[in-house]
C-alpha cells in the first residue's frame, strides 16, 4: 500500500503530539526537523532543543487532552484540542498549525487567549 503524503502528515503530526502530551522528550525531538521554529503567546524558540526544554513545565499542570478536530495537508497539518489542567486557569481551547519538510515538522504555531487567567501560570511552564 502506497503512503500518500497526507497520510504521512498525519502520522508526524500525531506522533509528535501524542508523544509531547506524555512528557516524552526524545519521542517528540524525533518527529520534528532542523530548522525548527515554535511560536506561542508565552514562547518563541528557533530550534527544538529550546522548544523541547520547556515541555517537563508544561506537561505538570496538563491533566489531560481532548482532541476537537484534526486536518491534514501534504505538507501542513492543523490540531484544535482541549488542554485540561490542574491550574486556575482550567481549561484551554487550543489550535495548532503545523509545517512540514518531508516527514518532519519544521514549524508549529501554537495559538491560544493568553489572557488572565494564564498570565499567573506563565512562570510554572517557561524554564
Amino acid at each position: 500500500m502506497t503512503t500518500t503524503a497526507e497520510e504521512q502528515t498525519r502520522r508526524t503530526v500525531r506522533g509528535y503530539h501524542e508523544a509531547r502530551f506524555r512528557g516524552e522528550v526524545s519521542p517528540a525531538a524525533a518527529h520534528l526537523g532542523e530548522p525548527f521554529r515554535f511560536q506561542s503567546p508565552f514562547v518563541t524558540s528557533d530550534d527544538r532543543t529550546g522548544h523541547l526544554a520547556t515541555l517537563p513545565g508544561f506537561v505538570s499542570i496538563v491533566t489531560g487532552v481532548e482532541l476537537i478536530s484534526e486536518l491534514y495537508g501534504e505538507a501542513e497539518a492543523t490540531l484544535v484540542y482541549d488542554v485540561h489542567t490542574a491550574t486556575p486557569a482550567g481549561t484551554q481551547h487550543t489550535a495548532e498549525q503545523f509545517r512540514l519538510d518531508g516527514d518532519k515538522i519544521v514549524s508549529i504555531m501554537l495559538l491560544f487567549d493568553a489572557s488572565p487567567p494564564w498570565q499567573p501560570m506563565k512562570a510554572h511552564i517557561e524554564l
